[in-house]
């Protein structure tokens, strides 16, 4: 009898686990990406709206496509957010606007077959201080914004277009012949035969720039002559917490597509973030010095990084000194572009407790990339990857390079020169660290190099881990200044 009794408390205990474990997950489905992590972090949940509900077409927004719905937009979000939040509806059609600014309880929700396309007018857009390539700068206001704002979201079936045709550069070797008559004969200028600006601003830009950030530029009508060089990233989230970024198509974007910069519980789920393969900057995701983010069950096209993790750039990095940290990347897929998941080259912050798994790149330049250089300084470490499959990938299957000069690694090899990796310079705060980093159970078919580790020889890679990797390619492995390197299971062909 007593033994029956423990039996039936014990049942009784689990029984009642079992249905707290459910309870959480029915009252939070993200719970199950922070569970049984490698690394400490805490629950992440989405952002809990007002049941109010507004819908743009009551505030004289036309979605024909042509009538301009900037006012309209910002009269909606400011009532709603004033009124304590809710839903804005945004109806099937194509809505035509300016900037939209997000604000604090606002969820911005397309229906199914809305489209928000943006204005290429870039007089639409004013010149404002931000961060660009990890430096503080000035650009054009972005297409959709939001900063210091608390729980927001975009979502829907809806697509948000950012007109970045009307924005980018093109080169010559990106496009076919029709493609490159139809782009160069809307007018323009021609930095080379082979490279094709849209305005003399730009080209004027172009010029003073390093790495995409103007320099030297002291008054604003100094920035104003090279607003066209000024192109925006398509979503810039800045300072944001409790994010919800979900179901919707993100395309098209003047430079990167989307940007959360410093914020803080954010989640992405389900959205397809996508640019033409000759869109230049074209990035698809880059987190940024953000805590607590899940990036989930995505698709990302573009042409430059598809999932990139950064946190700022050199001094000014150094001088945030926020690091991106507890990041879930789970079940999304990376098509064509320079790389499927990367961390850097913009990593001054410093990187750690990043989990990706259960992912998928297809034709991509790079699967793994972790690229820096010297001057960065920071610290990428407690990196954990597994369960990644990769097919036709162009250059390296994984990649460590520590000579990162902003080309591809396709351009690099195609241009065949190497990084001078035998002399030594001082270690300092500008020295980037590479270490503690485990990867396993990926499988890559048809890969040109299966694996290109390159470290500095002052402070070389360090305590990689490898497990259960196979990678056909036609390429020998190398691996230059690194030390504790572990492999187990690993198979190159």
């Amino acid at each position: 009898m007593k033994y029956k009794t423990m039996k039936t408390r014990m049942i009784t205990a689990l029984l009642a686990i079992v249905c707290g474990l459910a309870a959480q997950a029915a009252t939070n489905p993200y719970l199950q990406y922070t569970q049984n992590l490698p690394f400490a972090m805490p629950e992440v949940k989405a952002p809990v709206f007002p049941d109010r509900v507004f819908n743009i077409k009551d505030y004289g927004a036309k979605g024909d496509g042509t009538s301009l719905c900037t006012a309209a937009f910002a009269k909606a979000i400011d009532e709603l957010n004033a009124k304590g939040g809710g839903r804005l509806i945004v109806p099937q059609g194509v809505w035509f606007t300016g900037p939209i600014v997000l604000k604090s309880n606002v969820n911005l929700h397309l229906e199914k077959g809305a489209v928000i396309l943006f204005s290429g007018d870039e007089t639409l857009y004013p010149i404002v201080k931000t961060s660009f390539e990890g430096l503080e700068t000035r650009r054009c206001q972005s297409p959709l914004s939001a900063y210091g704002a608390v729980n927001i979201a975009v979502t829907g079936q809806g697509a948000i277009d950012g007109n970045g045709i009307y924005w980018r550069p093109l080169k010559r070797s990106k496009v076919t012949a029709s493609q490159w008559k139809n782009f160069t004969s809307q007018g323009g200028v021609f930095k080379r035969d082979d490279l094709w600006f849209p305005s003399k601003g730009y080209l004027k830009g172009d010029s003073i720039a390093q790495m995409n950030v103007p320099q030297g530029l002291k008054t604003d009508a100094e920035w104003e002559s090279i607003r066209r060089f000024l192109r925006p990233v398509l979503v810039s989230l800045v300072n944001c917490k409790n994010v919800l970024l979900k179901d919707v198509i993100f395309q098209n974007s003047p430079a990167w597509n989307i940007h959360p910069l410093m914020c803080e519980n954010i989640i992405i789920d389900h959205v397809l973030a996508r640019n033409p393969a000759y869109a230049q900057n074209g990035d698809a995701l880059d987190l940024e010095s953000c805590k607590n983010a899940l990036i989930v069950n995505s698709t990302f096209d573009a042409g430059d990084d598809g999932i990139c993790i950064k946190s700022g750039k050199d001094a000014d990095g150094r001088r945030r000194g926020k690091p991106c940290e507890n990041v879930v990347v789970d079940g999304c897929t990376v098509f064509q572009g320079h790389g499927g998941f990367v961390v850097g080259s913009e990593m001054s912050g410093g990187v750690k407790n990043i989990l990706v798994q259960n992912c998928q790149f297809l034709g991509t330049d790079v699967g793994l990339r972790f690229k820096s250089c010297r001057g960065r300084g920071g610290v990428v470490s407690n990196i954990f990857i597994r369960r990644i499959s990769m097919f036709d990938i162009q250059a390296d299957a994984i990649i460590f390079n520590l000579y990162y000069g902003g080309k591809s690694v396709v351009e690099m090899q195609e241009a065949g020169k190497q990084a001078n990796n035998i002399d030594m310079q001082p270690v300092d705060e500008t020295t980037p660290e590479f270490r503690d980093i485990y990867i396993e159970d990926v499988v890559c078919r048809n890969a040109n190099r299966a694996l290109f580790f390159n470290g500095l020889p002052e402070k070389p890679i360090e305590n990689i881990n490898l497990k259960n990797i196979h990678i056909s390619s036609r390429v020998k492995s190398e691996f230059h200044n690194c030390k504790n390197i572990s492999k187990e299971n690993v198979v190159t062909d």
